[in-house]
């Protein structure tokens, strides 16, 4: 099993930013993408941004410009830069795994939710 923990949230005014990070406690065999959603409240969860093992990354047009995917491969870890933060940012922000294990069995992993609050 493995675990992300997350973390980085917090309350920003609007135009500051903020810095996530999601570190996973082991590799997985096969990666396909690590990333992240969110969730604003009464929403439906919604991709952010992800990144692939090749370096290529994906962003919702909402973020593009302001929020930046990168990953450190040594430390297992992920991280979103959010720049230009808006109040329409605010939400709950999951870090997501997805590949598959050592048994070809699809893994889809999600950290807990940290809280992301930008004020007008």
């Amino acid at each position: 099993q493995v675990q992300l923990v997350e973390s980085g949230g917090g309350l920003v005014q609007a135009g500051g930013s903020l810095r996530l990070s999601c570190t996973a406690s082991r590799n997985i065999f096969i990666m396909n993408s690590m990333g992240w959603y969110r969730q604003a409240p009464g929403k439906l969860r919604e991709l952010v941004a992800t990144i692939v093992p090749g370096g290529s990354t994906n962003y919702a047009d909402s973020v593009k410009g302001r929020f930046t995917i990168s990953r450190d491969n040594a430390k297992n870890t992920v991280y979103l830069q959010m720049n230009s933060l808006k109040p329409d940012d605010t939400a709950v922000y999951y870090c997501n795994l997805d590949g598959y294990d050592s048994n070809y069995r699809k893994k889809d992993y999600w950290g807990q939710g940290t809280q992301v609050t930008v004020s007008s």
